[in-house]
């Protein structure tokens, strides 16, 4: 009698256990009704109003890139010496990037919305620098004339454009994307993508009055684009992620390029000993021999040429070198933080003052630039992820573009 009568009280219990894991943990989307710390009923006159929230997909145009832990530093031998890339291990938290350089069209774009938004100038000082095609012994004159403008040109990288440009207009575009979000209710209007699903119980995000913006606390406002660390272009560019076994906690393998093996062609399937970027195969050589063209561009390329990496991003070696945040200071694993890296400014540890710029001795200041991945106009050196190069942040050239990155919000992976 006293085991059936134990055995009912397991059975209740049972019940009741399973009706309260049923119920769950409060989750960001799913906040229940009441405070679990004061009590007091969300969403009331005395409560705290706490919106309905769905995780956002990603803006238009991003990848995600799936963070972790990773050596960074340049694989090739030090053909100049300088020491400035000392391998070391680091973990970049997850984000989102550009699968694509920004091109000449998206560049347009900026162009033609600021020329009616803002002052002549805001115009002006957009304008990229197509001078930088200019060579003395060289007929480039075309493409100083037509690169940016011409049709035919629209999907091939921006180019002409510095640092401090490169950074405005990420400002521009998240002030644009949140504006296009807050004048659809949440979902792009062309970019494909959908920014919250079905609601939660809770408090409607109201829309913005005119020349208002949405708050952060409503959870429909995109971050910030920017441009992507020198950590964050160095993880996404070697795109690890392909060579790795689900039972493999290691990374046993490293990537001399954002592809497999130390080659330049593709060993694989119908494209076959095909290039895999765009680059300079040696002096004078830039596209090969009419009839059998190597990697086939003479300057750079529609930003969806050649095979994209594991993460899904396309040339991140070679077409154009591209603009990251981080100021340029020779590195080592002593001077650099182990998560989410960056050098914001030069005078943390290793101050400008350290470098004779007055004496003519050295380049580096507050104000140069790192710039990554290779160019149409590098060898394959420079197409290493770990290879890197500095310029001054107001200073442009036909070889450098940029793509952007946004962080990865409301989750820790």
């Amino acid at each position: 009698m006293n085991l059936l009568k134990f055995l009912g009280y397991a059975a209740a219990s049972a019940v009741i256990l399973t009706a309260c894991n049923k119920k769950g943990h409060p989750t960001s989307t799913n906040p229940g009704d009441i405070s679990a710390k004061t009590g007091i009923e969300y969403n009331t006159e005395e409560g705290f109003q706490v919106a309905s929230y769905e995780p956002l997909a990603e803006g238009p145009g991003l990848k995600f890139i799936e963070g972790g832990r990773t050596t960074l530093g340049s694989m090739e031998e030090d053909v100049a010496m300088t020491r400035d890339n000392i391998e070391r291990t680091v973990t970049v938290a997850s984000f989102f990037m550009d699968e694509t350089e920004v091109a000449n069209i998206h560049w347009l774009e900026y162009l033609s919305h600021i020329k009616k938004d803002s002052a002549e100038e805001v115009y002006t000082k957009a304008l990229p620098d197509t001078t930088v095609w200019q060579r003395e012994l060289s007929f480039n004159d075309p493409y100083e004339q037509y690169y940016l403008r011409y049709p035919g040109f629209r999907f091939y990288p921006v180019v002409g454009v510095s640092w401090e440009q490169a950074n405005d207009y990420c400002l521009w575009r998240t002030a644009k994307v949140n504006e296009n979000m807050a004048r659809n209710g949440g979902a792009s209007s062309g970019g494909g993508f959908k920014l919250f699903g079905k609601k939660k119980k809770g408090a409607a995000a109201e829309a913005p009055a005119e020349g208002g913006s949405l708050s952060i606390e409503s959870g429909l406002v995109l971050p910030n684009y920017r441009l992507p660390t020198e950590a964050e272009w160095e993880y996404a560019a070697q795109a690890m992620i392909g060579t790795q076994l689900d039972e493999d906690e290691n990374q046993s393998n490293k990537r001399l390029y954002p592809w497999d093996g130390h080659q330049m062609r593709n060993p694989y399937g119908r494209h076959q000993g095909q290039f895999l970027a765009n680059f300079k195969r040696g002096r004078g050589d830039y596209a090969g021999i009419a009839g059998s063209l190597n990697d086939g561009a003479m300057i750079t390329e529609w930003v969806y040429a050649y095979p994209a990496n594991d993460f899904g991003l396309y040339n991140m070696a070679g077409n154009v070198n591209e603009w990251v945040q981080d100021v340029y200071r020779p590195l080592s694993f002593q001077d650099v933080e182990d998560l989410n890296p960056v050098r914001r400014g030069g005078g943390i540890s290793d101050p400008a003052a350290n470098y004779d710029v007055a004496g003519f001795q050295s380049l580096i200041n507050d104000e140069v630039r790192v710039f990554k991945g290779g160019s149409w106009r590098d060898v394959a050196y420079w197409l290493s992820p770990g290879t890197r190069r500095f310029m001054a942040q107001d200073s442009a050239t036909a070889t450098i573009g940029f793509r952007c990155a946004m962080i990865n919000t409301g989750s820790n992976k």
